[in-house]
């Protein structure tokens, strides 16, 4: 389960009294019954439109689902970044899929460009991939039906998708070794070719999982970066305002608010916080 820290404290509370102290027997599901441990809030089409005119956001609201996921899909093949606030919010320190921000994992400069302007932390922290669960044993050492829905596995990018290190000389060291595509996928490759995965299929994640299936079929490539909806310091966001407002205090490009897509090139600049204000907010004393 993805919250084995101290927010999962309370689920092994739980499961404690149920079967040591009450005695109720322990059963085992061939399905995952968590569904994608999505136990947070989620906001209603008319809540997002209320907010958006509260705040006079330019947006565009799609009534088909598949015009949305081409777009979103075709600007992210553009090398934007994406802020995806979908659904129930997911439970636990991970983002997976509903309240995430996404980017091309092909892209060589999106790790650097994510973590400086969108995170606001160093630019060697790795980024977590998010890959169609039918494709995973392609791109990384995995077994065939070996899932990891909750983002709690590592596993090696696979030899077929490795590129050879460039240049007769003496092999790069230290901070040098962040600067050296490593595989198809550098964005979410780290030094030692290793990434920390998640799978995703239709039945936890349903629009997510469209999503990337349209990216696939856009770019041939079913893997993209999915990293926490937050900046530094920032939990991760639960609720519109919050999303938007992290948009805003960002060189986030795109913000998807279920079926309104918005453009940050498209917004008053006058609405846009101070980045330095807004990271002051969640700096340790």
């Amino acid at each position: 389960q993805p919250a084995a820290g101290d927010a999962g404290g309370a689920i092994g509370v739980a499961l404690f009294i149920w079967h040591q102290l009450l005695g109720a027997p322990r059963t085992a599901r061939e399905s995952d019954s968590q569904l994608g441990s999505l136990l947070g809030p989620r906001f209603s089409q008319d809540q997002i439109r209320d907010f958006l005119n509260q705040v006079g956001a330019t947006s565009r609201e799609f009534s088909e689902d598949e015009e949305l996921l081409d777009a979103v899909a075709k600007l992210m093949d553009e090398g934007k970044v994406v802020g995806w606030f979908q659904g129930r919010m997911e439970f636990g320190p991970r983002a997976l899929g509903c309240r995430s921000i996404l980017g091309d994992a092909r892209s060589p400069k999106m790790q650097s460009l994510m973590n400086l302007k969108i995170k606001f932390r160093e630019s060697f922290r790795p980024f977590a991939p998010s890959v169609l669960e039918e494709e995973a044993p392609k791109y990384f050492e995995m077994r065939n039906g070996e899932v990891s829905p909750y983002m709690l596995l590592v596993a090696f990018v696979d030899s077929s998708r490795r590129l050879p290190l460039d240049g007769d000389g003496p092999p790069p060291n230290g901070i040098e070794l962040l600067k050296v595509k490593r595989s198809e996928l550098p964005a979410i490759t780290h030094v030692d070719y290793s990434a920390r995965i998640q799978t995703v299929d239709p039945q936890r994640h349903g629009r997510y999982y469209r999503l990337i299936k349209r990216f696939q079929e856009r770019t041939g490539c079913p893997v993209i970066i999915n990293t926490s909806f937050n900046v530094r310091g920032e939990p991760i966001v639960c609720a519109p305002d919050e999303a938007f407002r992290c948009f805003m205090a960002t060189h986030m490009d795109v913000l998807v608010l279920e079926n309104f897509l918005l453009l940050k090139s498209e917004q008053m600049t006058d609405r846009k916080p101070d980045a330095e204000s807004y990271l002051a907010q969640f700096e340790l004393d």
